[in-house]
């Protein structure tokens, strides 16, 4: 029983269906698409709102079995979330022209959910934060003090 490959995906917690998506990952591994939604589902409600993208790290195995880890949802998915966003920003001046604000309380509540991943413990919370603004301001974000969550100008 050996590594066989590690399989990145990304799927909706405690929804995920056998489809296409993971079909194309799974199936030429030999890995039994219903099994392991159906094990995803059940390990993965209850860590986040239903239907919250999270990234899944799968470890195939050699003898068709398999492990896997659920990792947080993307930073750029809170932060949409945390802004009122349904969709990046439409113009390269995000700079000038931002496309929301987001408070540095919000950052820090990010920077929380993603420190618990498990490729993160080692890092400080403030590298964290930093790391969360970053992605806000190359999405168009800034960060703002008492900024209301969905202002915009």
């Amino acid at each position: 029983m050996s590594l066989v490959r590690v399989v990145k995906l990304r799927v909706p917690t405690a929804a995920a269906k056998p489809g296409p998506s993971i079909g194309q990952a799974l199936g030429p591994l030999g890995i039994n698409m219903a099994q392991f939604c159906k094990d995803f589902n059940e390990k993965s409600e209850g860590l986040f709102e239903r239907d919250t993208p999270v990234t899944v790290h799968l470890n195939a195995l050699s003898d068709r079995t398999y492990t896997f880890d659920i990792r947080s949802p993307p930073t750029s998915w809170l932060i949409r979330r945390a802004v009122g966003m349904d969709n990046g920003p439409t113009s390269p001046n995000a700079r000038t022209r931002p496309v929301g604000f987001i408070t540095p309380e919000a950052v820090f509540e990010i920077a929380k959910i993603k420190h618990k991943d498990e490729n993160r413990w080692h890092l400080s919370l403030e590298g964290v934060a930093k790391s969360v603004i970053g992605t806000a301001r190359s999405m168009g974000v800034q960060v703002r003090s008492g900024a209301a969550t969905a202002d915009k100008e």
